[in-house]
């Protein structure tokens, strides 16, 4: 929005910063860090007023859990509503790459909000069930993948783009958008799983946003495509802008969630910033670097899926209890130990998918 005062510049006084992206990310960092501040509290309290006993804790969770009862979840309004706030106020909105994200993490805070209402509501840890939420998801990230297609380059059109192979691409055709959906439903469930402990989830989140915004600053730039020979996308360096809110965003629910949270994220917050992540990642190009950047929730989904797929097969568990940061937990790890020394994790990996830019 504030992007039009350009249009009061003679190109030498103040208005002429809202042509740079970088300027509008800052304000858009600061923003919904300032958004998260100042409604953190209060959101914090109508959340307990309403919920009363908070979110439902498992029965058959690590017994350390239960001291959490009575904590409210649905703390993800925050963030997607810092998030929103600071990307229509900052973001060209005739890019249609930000309409896609924003549309990828409206909808999907919608199905986690009605997941969260109903297990709250009902005081029970079932919720929405889990072909609706999966027929829902589908339905939003095979829109969004259609969508960038369209607005994709013709010669990256359904295009499956590989990491540090210059110049090769595979041609997915019709399965362009399949693979978008397994992308963006995929990275939404997997963030899911892994918000699991206090402050867990919300930081890798944060570190992959803020890789994945270089990325698309970078891949929306024809001087650094050249120079880094990937692949140029025109108009993915506004998703900056949006990931600068998410980071801004981020840190200021992360106030009131670290250790011991004073709120959870719930569905609201994770389905809305995994299915994010993905939507960045398919509008980018970049599905298989997130997958590296996200290698965390990677972990986090596949130690599920083994530990099921065994279970059902033999009987017996790979894990004391999956996801994996709950293993550690059964293991004796502290959780703030566990905590941060995935954020170191999450860390490492985001750096290692960023070299995959200049690794060519």
């Amino acid at each position: 929005m504030l992007y039009w005062l350009t249009a009061l510049s003679d190109g030498g006084d103040v208005f002429n910063l809202f042509r740079y992206i970088t300027f509008r990310a800052g304000g858009a960092f600061l923003t919904a860090l300032l958004f998260g501040f100042i409604f953190g509290q209060p959101l914090i309290n109508v959340l307990r007023r309403t919920q009363g006993k908070g979110q439902p804790i498992r029965d058959d969770g690590p017994e350390g859990h239960f001291v959490k009862a009575g904590t409210p979840t649905m703390g993800g309004l925050l963030i997607v509503g810092a998030l929103l706030t600071s990307t229509l106020l900052w973001a060209r909105l005739d890019n249609p790459f930000i309409w896609v994200v924003l549309f990828v993490t409206i909808s999907f805070a919608a199905i986690g909000f009605a997941d969260d209402y109903a297990k709250v509501s009902k005081q029970t840890t079932a919720g929405v069930s889990g072909k609706m939420r999966l027929l829902l998801g589908f339905l939003i990230a095979g829109i969004a993948g259609y969508v960038s297609a369209l607005y994709h380059p013709a010669e990256l059109q359904n295009q499956l783009a590989l990491p540090v192979f210059k110049d090769t691409l595979i041609n997915l055709g019709y399965l362009f958008v399949p693979f978008a959906i397994i992308v963006i439903v995929g990275s939404a469930n997997a963030v899911n799983l892994t918000d699991g402990l206090d402050g867990l989830a919300i930081m890798p989140v944060m570190i992959a946003a803020g890789a994945l915004g270089v990325i698309a600053y970078a891949v929306g730039r024809v001087d650094f495509t050249d120079y880094l020979d990937v692949h140029y996308v025109p108009g993915t360096g506004e998703i900056l802008i949006f990931t600068a809110g998410l980071f801004g965003g981020g840190l200021g629910f992360l106030w009131y969630n670290a250790p011991p949270a004073a709120v959870f994220m719930g569905d609201t917050g994770s389905l809305a910033l995994g299915g994010a992540l993905g939507a960045i990642a398919v509008a980018t190009k970049h599905e298989l670097v997130l997958a590296i950047v996200g290698g965390l929730f990677v972990v986090e989904a596949l130690s599920v899926i083994i530990q099921v797929l065994y279970f059902k097969r033999t009987g017996k568990r790979v894990f004391l209890m999956a996801p994996i940061h709950h293993h550690y937990e059964k293991k004796g790890w502290a959780e703030p130990q566990i905590v941060i020394r995935f954020w170191i994790i999450s860390l490492i990996l985001a750096m290692i998918g960023l070299a995959t830019l200049k690794v060519r």
